[in-house]
């Protein structure tokens, strides 16, 4: 589990890495944090990952919500996602893709671990501002990656942006050698033939 400080408590708490709130994503990289706020606001819901109690993935419906220099998620008392998070706090959100094929504004993920807010008084302010169905369950999005992946013709652009790290901005085609060649066996790949 995580504690409101965002301390990792408890097993299956995630990978150690640096986890910051959204604040620290719009101080280090405003223009980039603007253009994935923008995404997430096209649509009211999204999807996010937790995992089941076998370690399994689980896809759910989820409205996010930026608020107070932080990414929340809010979620129904006793839903399957809550007990994920309780359990073992790593997710990833995927933003609302829309309709048609163009995904005007680039596909947008985030991913990190999700930190339940217990104060009574942080929810209630929560729940003044956005009047969500009671009763409700809150958590904080402590974030370890922000990616948006856009096209910029001819190329594929991907921005990832992770803790104490620049904003690095890729930019490939189907046609980059490292794509030709396919991934590399013996890292994690096995061939298609074996």
């Amino acid at each position: 589990m995580t504690s409101e400080s965002g301390r990792r408590t408890g097993s299956g708490a995630g990978s150690g890495s640096e986890a910051v709130g959204w604040a620290a994503v719009e101080a280090a990289a405003p223009e980039f944090a603007a253009l994935v706020r923008e995404r997430f606001g096209l649509h009211r819901h999204h999807v996010l990952a937790t995992l089941r109690k076998d370690g399994a993935p689980r896809l759910t419906g989820l409205e996010a919500d930026f608020r107070f220099g932080e990414l929340w998620l809010g979620m129904m008392t006793g839903s399957r996602k809550v007990q994920d998070l309780r359990r073992d706090p790593r997710f990833a959100l995927h933003v609302n893709p829309g309709g048609g094929t163009d995904l005007a504004g680039g596909d947008v993920r985030v991913s990190g671990r999700a930190v339940e807010v217990g104060d009574p008084g942080l929810k209630a302010r929560y729940a003044a501002a956005v009047q969500p169905p009671e009763p409700f369950e809150l958590f904080r999005a402590l974030l370890t990656e922000v990616v948006r992946t856009s096209v910029e013709a001819p190329f594929m652009k991907l921005e990832v942006w992770r803790p104490g790290r620049q904003l690095r901005t890729m930019r490939r085609t189907s046609q980059d050698p490292e794509v030709l060649a396919g991934p590399v066996v013996g890292e994690g790949v096995r061939p298609i033939d074996g």
